[in-house]
């Protein structure tokens, strides 16, 4: 195998500003299983803040000026970093660089042969199937995840190999920083109002990704998404790039030919190649099962034997935070989804719904930003119209600040408007005593949204169990 390029300039004391966070955790382990000497700060503590100590890196609590040791290299900060932050202030007085975190990653990628997985939704997962696929086949691929896989900080990984598998975040175009060998695009909707005011912006950021694969690479592009098959058709013909494209349509050059359910999994049979393949998606749900046949027509792309890539995709179990089981008590199953786009919600609730049969659906939604809330507000109430009861928190501000009028009653009259059965809850602590009170044996309770939804689920089975 090629060996792995050794730390990029700068990156030998590397100070992180929020290193507690998906992407942001992600590229410290990396530096500090490359032997660099890590260090960063984050709100709060949590269980990555612990899995990066285990691996030599120092994590403060809080935001300080003190925080930022002088022999620092480079301060790496994600774009949810503040001007106003005492430890960047800290890095002009002495001096230091300071490098956005897909600056960094490129870095990392330099050297070896990359996915990057670009899309609306879906990247997580698809990063994930490819990481799991990839090292089953024992092809000790580098990753970097916006997600953890199982333990805590699980979300990245320095490889032996030659592959790097990354997400590709267009939510503030850093995945233009990229230089793949393999790009996949899943998916192109509107989203992150606060970076783009329309389509048209979306599909330009976009094609400036596309323009970033390197020659003779290749563009896996979903084949029945509209936003997909826009900017496939936008950049067919161009020098060097290869399309392939996927999907259920008869002219997809990698085809679905059938998606049968089997529980909380899925059969998935392909026309690859003049070859057709099945294999299993330990995951319920059409979109999973796309998901995966994008990481079979990336693998494919790069030389690994379609056969062997699809039988390596069983292997995948699921990622937290999507459709992850998080236990059960008085028959009731609680399952937590980081979906908070409406086609997301949509996608993991007609999942679910195929999977749960005659079970009632109870769904606990947090709203994730302002922006996102006033735009598609309207859209996450009708899909939440699929569950047969919802609760509906407040909106997570996340990085934002609030906007005057909007609030989650947006959301919960539009699910009322659609027929749905919604109701408001404030305060976040008495959650689980109100989903006590709905559920009965055989309820699947889902908490959905981007933000801290996740930490009311052994909330909810400690009260249901009690």
């Amino acid at each position: 195998m090629t060996p792995q390029p050794g730390l990029p300039n700068a990156m030998e004391r590397p100070h992180f500003i929020g290193i507690g966070g998906a992407g942001m955790s992600g590229i410290a382990k990396i530096l500090a299983q490359r032997g660099a000497a890590v260090a960063g700060s984050d709100a709060r503590d949590s269980d990555t803040a612990q899995a990066l100590r285990a691996h030599g890196a120092t994590v403060h609590l809080g935001h300080a000026a003190a925080h930022l040791a002088d022999d620092a290299t480079a301060v790496v900060v994600s774009s949810a970093i503040r001007a106003d932050n005492p430890e960047l202030a800290r890095a002009a007085e002495l001096g230091v660089p300071v490098v956005h975190r897909s600056d960094a990653l490129a870095a990392l990628m330099d050297g070896l042969r990359p996915i990057a997985v670009a899309g609306t939704h879906g990247k997580t997962t698809t990063t994930s199937m490819l990481a799991v696929s990839l090292s089953a086949l024992g092809l000790d691929p580098s990753y970097a995840i916006g997600g953890d896989l199982d333990a805590p900080g699980s979300n990245a990984h320095h490889g032996t190999g030659d592959i790097f598998v990354a997400e590709a975040d267009e939510s503030d175009r850093s995945f233009h920083k990229y230089a793949p060998q393999v790009a996949i695009i899943l998916n192109a909707e509107l989203d992150h109002h606060a970076n783009y005011a329309s389509m048209d912006e979306i599909y330009e950021s976009f094609e400036t990704f596309v323009g970033r694969i390197v020659p003779g690479g290749t563009l896996v592009v979903a084949h029945g998404q509209a936003g997909a098959a826009e900017i496939a058709a936008r950049v067919r013909g161009r020098d060097g790039l290869t399309v392939v494209t996927y999907g259920e349509e008869e002219d997809a050059d990698v085809r679905i030919e059938d998606i049968t359910p089997r529980g909380l999994a899925s059969e998935v049979t392909v026309r690859l190649d003049g070859r057709t393949l099945t294999f299993t998606v330990s995951v319920p749900g059409r979109h999973y099962a796309h998901n995966a046949v994008a990481a079979l027509a990336a693998g494919a792309a790069l030389g690994i034997p379609a056969g062997d890539l699809a039988a390596a995709l069983g292997k995948y179990t699921g990622v937290k935070r999507r459709l992850q089981l998080k236990g059960e008590a008085a028959g009731v199953q609680v399952i937590d989804s980081y979906a908070h786009h409406p086609t997301e919600m949509t996608a993991d609730l007609e999942a679910i719904r195929g999977a749960a049969g005659d079970s009632r659906i109870l769904v606990v939604f947090q709203p994730h930003l302002f922006s996102r809330t006033q735009e598609l507000g309207k859209e996450m109430g009708q899909a939440l119209a699929l569950a047969d009861s919802s609760v509906v928190l407040d909106i997570y501000p996340a990085r934002e600040d609030p906007i005057p009028g909007v609030t989650s009653e947006i959301i919960i009259s539009a699910a009322r408007a659609a027929g749905a059965d919604t109701t408001a809850e404030h305060d976040k602590d008495a959650v689980a005593d109100v989903i006590a009170g709905m559920a009965k044996p055989g309820d699947l309770v889902l908490t959905m949204g981007a933000g801290d939804v996740t930490d009311l689920g052994p909330a909810i089975l400690a009260r249901l169990a009690g």
